[in-house]
């Protein structure tokens, strides 16, 4: 017995007749379509949207004015002053010359300018970067070199493709927890200049196993200066956020609002201060004493490097050799791993300062891996946005993209003609530049917000958390991401229902099972055994209410045929009440049409109801004995 559903416009598929007036009008129009259609689709791709959202230099060049062009440069140059100490700290995170940072840190900002769509973005090394590449590349330079190319490649591909997507598989806890896991380890790669001792091991715990054999082996004065910068950063941080007569009721006077904007530059560049400082005093003591107390970052090459193609070979330490396929083999997962944590992070960064608009995910990608691919033949290693970098720009009064000129022309002046003031900056020195930045990366403030909402969140931010520490971080992520799939899937495969007894007009009484979500093969057993649960307990007619059943597979209309013929062969009604027509199609598909009925008004259950011979109306309970 199957009811007419409600006929649907969109579910027609035929073609009107030939005789018909606008028929004849369509087919004129797709006679001219093979003529005139790959003009029109040209123009529809090539328009001057796509030309402002595939090259954003197009939309905000045009009104740039003096204004835009005094903010970018003051955040230009505070950028600069950052991301120098910044870059060179981060090359000895990443087991690579200090040189190597500097040379990831102004090609990437000259693309951005052009294809990025975030004006607080300053594209160079990143800790969470430099810190994958040292386990991911142990330090050789080749590797890293052609990681840098191989992971531009994967962003690119990911932008033009749109997998964009994918990104959404790593959540908030999961970040939470890599980011954190990150930050201590990143702490702990710094200890050995620091103390300056010697540390091996890749994980975290093997990393502190060989602090504490060595530890006795610690010189004195590295760690005495390593301590006094890192208090002194954290002082100067402090004192950036000062702000003088914010209790005024009259709002600060012009000399407060002055000492305000000093007291935030010296927060702002207090990485600079202390690298200038400590290096003027390491390049006294070897002027002085003919050599430093404390060790020293040593020679560095000067001038910008000439483009050349990423190696595709090297020579590994038993002097054989290793070939294209053999790095491929080598760097691992690690290919598909940073470009997904760069793009993490960078989209992360665009999304807290976007100012309210939409970020374009894709574009994101495409500017990123444009800049990894032309980094690659400046011999740098991977980088992306840091979130260090974004908040000076942003607090400088950043405009535009264009910010990324000046700090990428600092960067070249200061590989052109600082370099060989460079080598008497103290290691200890940029470890605490280190060290104390990555403090604040640890996000323990996130727990107790996860534990009042939702406490599962925790065991994959958590699991994820120990992972990154106890194995490689390309592995701990991944684990991470996968058991956050499985609580994903989980979920899918247990969908919700609501069961309620009613009654009809005529007094029948019926089950009104009401599903959650939609129906897909890792739910549909179980929706099956819970509706024959529910009946069995009732010999009563079911009614399935499919109104937030929106899409539904072969798996499921298998599993809808099998449950109409259950309730068939034991005379039971069973319908479905408000099938979406694309839902609807597919159960038809496999259902019998005589066991799976369809409605889709009250009044129409009523009638079912009513000829249904199988159904028995309900009696209202006799009046006791001496009452009308």
């Amino acid at each position: 017995m199957m009811i007419p559903r409600r006929k649907h416009n969109a579910s027609s598929g035929s073609l009107p007749p030939p005789d018909d007036k606008h028929a004849s009008n369509d087919y004129i129009l797709s006679d001219a379509g093979p003529r005139e259609g790959w003009r029109s689709a040209l123009k529809r791709k090539f328009n001057r949207k796509t030309l402002h959202k595939r090259l954003p230099v197009t939309a905000w060049l045009p009104q740039y004015d003096s204004e835009k062009a005094v903010g970018d440069l003051i955040a230009g140059i505070t950028v600069g002053l950052t991301v120098i100490p910044q870059s060179l700290a981060y090359s000895n995170i990443a087991g690579l010359p200090p040189q190597h940072g500097l040379y990831g840190s102004f090609l990437g900002c000259f693309i951005y300018i052009v294809l990025g769509g975030c004006r607080a973005v300053p594209a160079g090394p990143t800790a969470i970067a430099s810190l994958l590449t040292w386990q991911i590349a142990e330090g050789v330079l080749e590797k890293a070199v052609l990681l840098t190319l191989l992971a531009g490649l994967v962003e690119l591909l990911m932008g033009v493709l749109g997998l964009g997507f994918l990104i959404n598989f790593v959540s908030g806890p999961v970040s939470s927890g890599f980011t954190s896991a990150v930050a201590l380890m990143i702490a702990t790669s710094q200890v050995k200049d620091l103390f300056a001792i010697t540390v091996t091991g890749s994980t975290f715990l093997q990393q502190w196993i060989s602090i504490f054999k060595n530890l006795h082996a610690a010189a004195l004065w590295d760690p005495v200066l390593g301590f006094i910068c890192i208090a002194l950063l954290l002082l100067m941080r402090k004192i950036g956020m000062v702000k003088f007569g914010s209790k005024n009721p009259d709002g600060p006077s012009t000399r407060q609002k002055v000492l305000t904007k000093c007291m935030w530059m010296v927060g702002t560049c207090r990485n600079a201060i202390v690298v200038v400082c400590s290096g003027v005093l390491g390049f006294w003591f070897v002027s002085n004493q003919g050599a430093a107390p404390f060790r020293l970052m040593g020679s560095i090459p000067s001038g910008v490097p000439m483009p050349q193609p990423p190696p595709l070979s090297y020579v590994r330490a038993d002097n054989s050799t290793a070939d294209f396929l053999d790095m491929i083999s080598e760097l691992g997962s690690g290919i598909i791993v940073i470009p997904l944590i760069v793009l993490l992070e960078d989209i992360a960064i665009c999304k807290a300062f976007s100012d309210g608009r939409t970020i374009d995910a894709t574009q994101e990608m495409i500017a990123l891996g444009v800049a990894g691919i032309a980094n690659s033949f400046m011999q740098a290693y991977p980088g992306g946005g840091s979130l260090a970098r974004s908040v000076v720009a942003n607090g400088s009064g950043v405009k535009t993209t264009f910010n990324g000129l000046y700090t990428g022309v600092m960067v070249i002046l200061a590989l052109q003609f600082f370099t060989q003031y460079f080598e008497f900056i103290p290691k200890a020195a940029l470890a605490a530049v280190i060290i104390s930045a990555i403090l604040f990366m640890v996000e323990y403030n996130v727990i107790k917000p996860m534990w009042r909402a939702k406490k599962l969140d925790l065991i994959p931010g958590i699991g994820t958390f120990v992972l990154c520490l106890t194995l490689p971080l390309e592995l701990g992520i991944l684990t991470g991401v996968v058991v956050n799939i499985i609580f994903i899937l989980y979920h899918a495969a247990r969908p919700k229902f609501s069961v309620e007894t009613l009654r009809s007009a005529a007094g029948v009484e019926y089950l009104m099972i009401t599903p959650d979500r939609c129906l897909m093969f890792p739910s549909v057993d179980y929706v099956r055994r819970l509706v024959t649960k529910c009946a069995a307990s009732a010999s009563a007619p079911v009614v399935i209410e499919c109104t937030h059943i929106y899409s539904a597979d072969y798996t499921a209309a298998k599993s809808i045929e099998q449950l109409t013929a259950d309730f068939h062969a034991r005379r039971q009604p069973l319908y479905f009440y408000n099938v979406k027509p694309s839902v609807c199609s597919i159960f038809e598909a496999v259902a019998k049409p005589e066991h799976f009925v369809v409605f889709y008004e009250d009044e129409e259950l009523e009638r079912l109801l009513a000829a249904d011979e199988r159904v028995t109306p309900h009696k209202p309970p006799a009046p006791p004995p001496g009452r009308v």
